[in-house]
C-alpha cells in the first residue's frame, strides 16, 4: 500500500483549513512576463483545483494598451504554455470571465482613481465584499510609488476596524543593500501595516522546502541526530544550466549573491538550522527563522577572502550550442565584475550547530538545473566496518531536493549479496510524483492561496529581510573596496571555478555530484 493510500492527510493537519476568502487580486505589472508565466496559470490552476474563493475576479493593471478581451487572450497564451494543466472548451470560459484589464501609468494618481472605481465596478458582479490583494509584479524601482498612490486614492483598508481587508505582495529583491532596504521596508510600514504585507520568496512554496518542516519536527528519527553532535556539514546548492538571457540588465547589477543568496538561500538555510517551534503560528516559525539570521557568524575582512569565492562563467557549450561568456553577453558591460557563482562557508554559532559548517554554492551556466540540501552526517568510527583507511565507508546523507524531480533520498551502508561482507551505499529515494501521483502545485498557487487565507508563515517579514542583507552588507562593502576588475572564470556547463573546490577541499570535504 502506497503512502498515499495508507495515509488519511486530514488526519495529520496541525489545524482545521482556513479557507480562502472573497477577494479580488489586483496584479500590477498584469501583462508582464511573470503574470503570464506564473500568476495567470497559478490562478487558473487553482480554479480546476477547486480551492478558490467562490466570489473572485483577477484585475490586470499595467502600462500596456489593451482591453478585456485582449488581456484574456494574453492569459489563454501563457497558460497553454506554462500551466500544469490545461485549458478546454469547458473550464476556459468559467476562468475568462474573471478575468479584467485596465491600463494606466504606476504613477498617475489619475490612473488609481481609474482603478478604484474600476474596482467598484467588477466587485459587485462577483459578490465581492471589497477584500483585495494587490500584487506588485514590477521592477523594484516602483515598488514605494505604487504603493504610495494605493494609499492616496484610498485603496488601503485599515483591517482593525474589521471591514474589508487590503493585503500586498512584494516580490524580491527587497532593496540592493541595506540601506535601500530599509528605505523601501520604510515606505511600505507608511502605506501598511505588516501583517498586510507579503514580501514572497517563491522558493518557500516549493513542496519539498514546505516538508522540512514536517520531516525534522514529525519524524522522530531526524530531530534528535539534527545538531553538531552527529552531523557533519550541510551543502546548499543552487544551480541553473542557463546564462543570464533577457535578465542581463538586472542581473548585471544584481548578482548571484544578491540575486540568489540573500533571498532564497538564506530563507532555506534558516529552516533546516532554526530550533522546534512550540506551535505552527505564522509569527512562531519567523521567529525561529529569524533566531538563525541572528546567529550567522558575521562576515569580516578576516575571514571573507578564505569563506568566499566569486566567479564568471567564460566560453563554452550548452546542449551543444557554442555561447558566450558573461562578459560577452548582450546588454552586460565588457568590463563588469558581476558574479555569476558564489560559493560560502558559513557557520550557525549557537549551541545546536557550534563548529558545522553550511557550504553554500550558487551559479549560471552549471552543468543541469538543480536544487539541493545536503546534509552529511558524521562518519562511523575507523572499527569494524570502516576499519580500512584507504577504503573508508560513504557517510549517511540526507539529501532534500527541491528541483527537479522534488523529493529526497537517504543514503545509507548495507552489505552486498553473497558470502563476503562487501559493503555498498544505497539510496532510500522518496519522490512527490511517484509516491502521490498528481504533479506538484506550483509554488505560487500555494502562496497566492496563502495570501487569500491570510497565511503569512512562508512570507518575509520586514525584520528577516534586513538581517538578512545585515548580514550580507559586509561582503558587498568589501568587494567595493576591493574593485576588482577581472573575476576567476570557469568554463560554461561546469560546476563552477576550481578556487570553489579549494573552499570546501581544504576541510577535508569535497562537494555532492548533482
Amino acid at each position: 500500500m502506497s503512502a498515499a493510500e495508507n495515509t488519511n492527510p486530514l488526519s495529520v493537519g496541525l489545524s482545521e483549513p482556513v479557507l480562502p476568502q472573497p477577494c479580488t487580486l489586483v496584479i500590477f505589472g498584469g501583462a508582464g512576463d511573470l503574470s503570464g508565466r506564473k500568476l495567470l496559470p497559478a490562478i487558473f490552476n487553482l480554479g480546476l483545483d477547486g480551492v478558490l474563493p467562490a466570489n473572485f475576479a483577477v484585475l490586470g493593471f499595467s502600462i500596456e494598451e489593451m482591453d478585456d478581451a485582449e488581456y484574456r487572450g494574453f492569459a489563454r497564451r501563457g497558460v497553454e504554455r506554462f500551466s500544469r494543466q490545461q485549458p478546454d472548451e469547458e473550464n476556459w470560459p468559467n476562468y475568462e470571465r474573471q478575468l479584467f484589464y485596465q491600463s494606466g501609468s504606476f504613477d498617475d494618481p489619475a490612473a488609481y482613481e481609474a482603478l478604484k472605481q474600476r474596482l467598484d465596478e467588477i466587485e459587485p458582479q462577483f459578490g465581492i465584499p471589497g477584500n483585495r490583494i494587490f500584487y506588485l509584479a514590477i521592477p523594484p524601482r516602483l515598488i514605494g510609488v505604487c504603493a504610495q498612490q494605493l494609499k492616496a486614492a484610498g485603496l488601503v483598508q485599515d483591517e482593525t476596524s474589521g471591514g474589508p481587508f487590503s493585503r500586498i505582495i512584494v516580490e524580491k529583491p527587497i532593496g540592493r543593500d541595506l540601506q535601500s532596504a530599509q528605505e523601501v521596508n520604510e515606505i511600505l510600514g507608511e502605506c501598511f501595516a505588516e501583517p498586510q504585507i507579503y514580501r514572497i520568496d517563491h522558493y518557500l512554496g516549493k513542496e519539498t522546502v514546505q516538508n522540512i518542516l514536517v520531516m525534522r519536527f514529525g519524524n522522530a528519527i531526524f530531530e534528535p541526530l539534527w545538531n553538531a553532535k552527529h552531523i557533519d556539514h550541510v551543502q546548499i546548492t543552487v544551480a541553473e544550466d542557463e546564462g543570464v538571457g533577457t535578465r542581463a540588465g538586472y542581473y548585471d547589477r544584481a548578482g548571484a549573491l544578491r540575486d540568489m543568496v540573500q533571498n532564497h538561500i538564506l530563507q532555506l538555510l534558516s529552516l533546516v538550522a532554526m530550533e522546534p517551534p512550540w506551535t505552527m503560528d505564522a509569527d512562531v516559525i519567523r521567529d525561529h527563522r529569524l533566531d538563525v539570521l541572528h546567529c550567522l557568524r558575521p562576515l569580516n575582512i578576516e575571514n571573507i577572502e578564505s569563506d568566499v569565492v566569486r566567479a564568471q562563467y567564460a566560453h563554452g557549450f550548452f546542449q551543444g550550442d557554442d555561447v558566450p561568456g558573461y562578459r560577452r553577453e548582450e546588454d552586460v558591460a565588457s568590463d563588469s565584475s558581476t558574479e555569476t557563482y558564489v560559493a560560502l562557508r558559513v557557520f550557525i554559532d549557537n549551541w545546536r550547530w557550534a563548529g558545522v559548517p553550511f557550504y553554500i554554492r550558487t551559479g549560471k551556466r552549471l552543468p543541469k538545473r538543480v536544487s539541493e540540501i545536503a546534509v552529511q552526517f558524521k562518519d562511523v568510527p575507523h572499527i569494524l566496518f570502516n576499519s580500512d583507511n584507504d577504503h573508508p565507508l560513504d557517510p549517511n546523507v540526507l539529501a532534500l531536493r527541491l528541483q527537479p524531480d522534488e523529493g529526497m533520498s537517504l543514503r545509507i551502508a548495507t552489505k552486498m549479496p553473497g558470502s563476503r561482507v562487501q559493503i555498498y551505499p544505497v539510496k532510500m529515494d522518496f519522490r512527490y510524483g511517484s509516491t502521490f501521483g498528481d504533479q506538484s502545485p506550483e509554488a505560487y498557487e500555494r502562496l497566492l492561496l496563502d495570501v487569500m487565507t491570510g497565511d503569512a508563515t512562508l512570507f518575509m517579514r520586514r525584520d528577516a529581510v534586513e538581517a538578512s542583507w545585515r548580514w550580507i552588507q559586509p561582503l558587498l562593502d568589501a568587494w567595493d573596496r576591493g574593485n576588482k576588475r577581472w573575476l576567476p572564470e570557469y568554463p560554461s556547463s561546469t560546476w563552477g571555478p576550481v578556487e570553489a573546490e579549494r573552499l570546501i577541499e581544504n576541510d577535508g570535504r569535497r562537494w555532492r555530484v548533482l
